[in-house]
């Protein structure tokens, strides 16, 4: 499986390490089926995502789309934020393998959910709907010909 020379910076090199202490907003997602875990951490002021960090357990690509996420999310505005869609994520890392796509969805999904973790703790309506790494039946393989992880 090649990765492109960004895939591979940003897993070397991933951006935005760690968890903002007093975070405003937490999206914590997960694959049970390839054991990807990814928790997002928001800070957010006037709308806009001020301050972003990630923790991923996860294999290469996982850790790759965690890191541009939070660089493409970093200054947006949340409705901004929530449209960011996984083939953007993939795209900005100079492409994913079909086989690793489901990594750019749990990324996409973790920044959704962290977003609207801050707009209901705000007493405000979520933005961004269900995301599919959250539905236990969700599989990140289904549309794939090659299962391995």
């Amino acid at each position: 499986m090649l990765y492109s020379d960004k895939v591979m910076e940003h897993f070397g090199n991933p951006r935005n390490v760690g968890v903002i202490e007093d975070a405003d907003g937490i999206g914590e997602v997960g694959n049970p089926i390839c054991g990807d875990v990814m928790k997002i951490t928001i800070s957010v002021a006037d709308d806009r995502i001020d301050d972003i960090k990630f923790q991923t357990l996860g294999c290469g690509a996982a850790i790759a789309t965690s890191s541009i996420v939070t660089e493409m999310a970093k200054g947006m505005t949340l409705d901004e934020a929530v449209a960011i869609t996984k083939n953007q994520v993939a795209e900005e890392l100079g492409g994913l393998p079909p086989a690793k796509m489901h990594c750019s969805v749990l990324a996409t999904d973790g920044l959704k959910v962290a977003v609207d973790d801050y707009l209901v703790k705000h007493g405000r309506e979520p933005i961004a709907g269900p995301v599919k790494s959250a539905d236990p039946n969700f599989d990140p393989h289904e549309d794939e010909d090659d299962h391995a992880h």
